[in-house]
């Protein structure tokens, strides 16, 4: 029985932070054997907004070292840069052209993020062809997405559904995967918020590459309630602790009652969060240690990525070349 293929897609825009880790990463690492995995760190995106160039050099190099630090093995799945693979590019403009204007208009997220813009770039409105093409030229049978992501999804097999009737059966519909364990981090500093990169303030998220004192500290400052006991709840007022707990499952992989009992003989929220955080110190230790090997070697940096391109840019070229035999294209 062959594997299920999967593709997944990460903006190299700011720094990761744990809720990135927990909600995908993590998930990637664990599932490397059990499916055949393309990551893409998506740069063709990020330039939807002006980007400062050496900037997003730096960003896609730092994105591909965390993720390499963080346990994605380029022998067990293909990790690779988007401007890498040109199939993407190409193929973006034939989706373009079978795909209707009115589609991209009533995406949420163009509708939003239009609104605080004085001008409006056609690449924020046309990304989400972009994004089916990254999906559709790798046939996968799911794409690993937050809840925010999925009608992009619901588009991307739209799309396919149109180009199939067109011009033949071509491609895969694929399945979106909302993750259901710690698919949501909130931020420490406002646990009604899920944890971000485009966060400034300095208490709301852990980053990767944060130093073991700085974590301690972060937690120690966390948001709760002024209450005292240690529960899972859906009470709005416990957001802040529900957020510590499902931080301290997700790291430690306990149930519910495993976790909870690990906190029986708490002091109080103080006990809470110091062990919280030395869970999620000795988790990040060994990541910060790699990334530090790989950005300290950037010729091994740049072997890898030219690895995982290579992988990537034999399947889309396959594909690629069939979608432009399909339409007519020689």
């Amino acid at each position: 029985m062959s594997k299920k293929r999967v593709l997944s897609g990460i903006q190299p825009t700011g720094g990761l932070h744990l809720g990135n880790y927990l909600g995908a990463i993590k998930q990637w690492v664990d599932g490397q054997d059990e499916k055949e995995n393309f990551i893409c760190i998506v740069d063709l995106h990020a330039i939807t907004l002006y980007q400062e160039p050496d900037e997003l050099r730096s960003h896609v190099r730092q994105m591909a070292a965390l993720l390499l630090a963080a346990g994605i093995d380029t022998d067990r799945c293909s990790l690779f840069v988007q401007s890498h693979v040109r199939a993407h590019a190409e193929g973006c403009w034939l989706l373009n052209c079978v795909t209707p204007l009115g589609w991209l208009e009533r995406m949420t997220q163009y509708k939003d993020k239009s609104k605080r813009q004085e001008t409006i770039l056609t690449g924020l409105l046309t990304y989400p062809v972009l994004q089916a093409v990254d999906i559709l030229l790798y046939d996968p049978d799911e794409v690993p997405v937050g809840q925010d992501q999925k009608q992009h999804i619901e588009l991307t097999r739209d799309i396919a559904q149109r180009f199939n009737s067109l011009y033949g059966e071509t491609f895969k519909l694929p399945q979106a995967v909302i993750p259901t364990v710690a698919a949501r981090v909130m931020g420490l500093d406002d646990p009604t918020a899920k944890m971000s990169k485009s966060v400034e303030n300095a208490g709301h998220s852990i980053r990767l590459d944060d130093e073991d004192k700085q974590i301690l500290n972060k937690f120690k400052r966390a948001v709760t309630d002024s209450g005292k006991e240690i529960v899972f709840s859906d009470d709005p007022d416990k957001a802040g602790v529900n957020n510590l707990l499902g931080i301290y499952r997700a790291v430690t992989g306990k149930s519910e009652g495993d976790v909870l009992a690990d906190f029986a003989d708490a002091r109080g929220y103080g006990d809470l969060k110091v062990g919280v955080a030395e869970v999620v110190i000795e988790t990040l230790a060994p990541i910060r240690e790699r990334y530090r090997e790989l950005i300290q070697d950037p010729a091994e940096l740049d072997r890898l990525m030219a690895v995982g391109a290579e992988r990537a840019s034999e399947r889309a070229e396959l594909k690629l070349a069939e979608i432009k035999r399909r339409m007519g294209l020689s």
